[in-house]
C-alpha cells in the first residue's frame, strides 16, 4: 500500500542532524602564548599541535580549545589580532557532509575551506559576525586530531577536568531587533529550541536561551541594552559557558590556580554561577551550575 500524507504528518525530526555536542571552540588570536597561559590557569593543557599551520589544541576532560594563530588569507574569516575572539565552533553530527548540504538548502552561507596536503577537509558554515560553524563526524575512535594534529610529547593527551567542568554552551551578541531571525536560524538549522522566558541558568540571565536538539549545551542571545553607547549592529560569539555540578567548589579550584572572578555591588559569584575578571582585553569565561549527570 502507497504511504499516504494525509494519514500521518511525521513532521521534522527533533535532532535533524544527530547533533552531539561541541566537538571544540576556536580562539584566533596572535598572542597565542597569553591566551594559552590563560587557558592553563582554567585547567587546560596544550595537547597537540597541528601539522602545517600555527595552530594549538588546549583540553580539559571533554573539552577541545583550539588557538589558531595562524595569519594566513582567510576568505571572510577573523584575521588573528593581539584581542582574541572566538573565530569558530564546531558542532559533532552524525555525517558532516549530509548536515553541511541540509543547511545550505536552509539558507546557510558557505564557506570556502583551504585544505593543504595530508589535512582533512571539514565543512563549514558562516556563523555569526565572520565566526564559522563546522560540522565534525569523526570524534570516538578516530577523530580529527589524529589526522590533523600531532601530540606534544610527555603530555597527557585527556587532562581530567576541575570540579566537573564541562560545556555549558556560548554567549552570543546579537543586533538590535534581530533576536526573532538568530532564533529562527538556530531552530531551522539545527533544531534549537526556544527555551520559556522563565527558565534561566547562571547569574547572568538577560536574553534568550536556545537549547541544543541534543540536550547538551546551550545558546544565550543577547541584545544590546536600550540606549547603549555600543553599536548595535556588532555581533558576535562572546564568552564560553562552562558547566559544573559545584560551582563554588570549582570557583575555590581555579582560584587556587589564580583565577580571577567579577565581584561587584550587581555581580558577583553565587552557587548558580560565575564570571572571571576579563583578561587580554576582554576575555571572559562563565561558571554555570549544572545538576545534569
Amino acid at each position: 500500500m502507497p504511504p499516504s500524507q494525509d494519514r500521518e504528518a511525521i513532521g521534522e525530526l527533533p535532532n535533524p542532524l544527530g547533533l552531539a555536542g561541541i566537538e571544540f571552540v576556536e580562539y584566533a588570536t596572535s598572542r597565542p602564548q597569553a591566551l594559552g597561559q590563560l587557558l592553563e590557569t582554567l585547567g587546560f593543557r596544550p595537547v597537540a599541535r597541528h601539522r602545517s599551520r600555527e595552530v594549538l589544541l588546549y583540553r580539559q576532560g571533554a573539552m577541545n580549545i583550539v588557538i589558531n594563530a595562524h595569519d594566513a588569507q582567510r576568505p571572510g574569516g577573523i584575521v588573528p589580532a593581539e584581542t582574541p575572539v572566538i573565530a569558530a565552533i564546531a558542532l559533532r553530527v552524525r555525517d558532516a557532509a549530509a548536515a553541511y548540504r541540509r543547511a545550505l538548502d536552509r539558507g546557510a552561507w558557505a564557506v570556502p575551506v583551504q585544505v593543504e596536503v595530508m589535512e582533512l577537509h571539514i565543512p563549514a558554515i558562516h556563523g555569526v559576525g565572520a565566526s564559522r560553524i563546522y560540522f565534525v563526524d569523526r570524534w570516538d575512535a578516530f577523530s580529527i586530531w589524529d589526522v590533523d594534529f600531532v601530540p606534544i610529547p610527555t603530555v597527557d593527551r585527556h587532562p581530567p577536568a576541575i570540579a566537573g567542568l564541562h560545556w555549558f554552551g556560548l554567549v552570543q551578541y546579537i543586533g538590535t531587533d534581530r533576536m526573532d531571525d538568530w532564533c529562527e536560524f538556530y531552530r531551522e538549522l539545527f533544531g534549537f529550541e526556544l527555551l520559556p522566558d522563565a527558565q534561566r541558568f547562571g547569574i547572568l540571565p538577560r536574553g534568550r536561551i536556545l537549547r541544543s536538539p541534543c540536550n547538551s549545551f546551550y545558546l544565550q542571545l543577547i541584545e544590546p541594552e536600550p540606549g547603549s553607547a555600543g553599536v548595535a549592529g556588532e555581533e558576535s560569539l562572546q564568552r564560553i559557558g562552562l558547566g559544573t555540578p559545584d560551582v563554588p567548589a570549582a570557583v575555590a579550584g581555579l582560584g587556587a590556580r589564580g583565577v580571577h572572578f567579577v565581584e561587584s555591588r550587581g555581580l558577583h559569584t553565587g552557587a548558580r554561577g560565575a564570571l572571571t575578571a576579563p583578561a587580554l582585553g576582554g576575555v571572559m569565561f562563565e561558571l554555570v551550575h549544572d545538576g545534569r549527570s
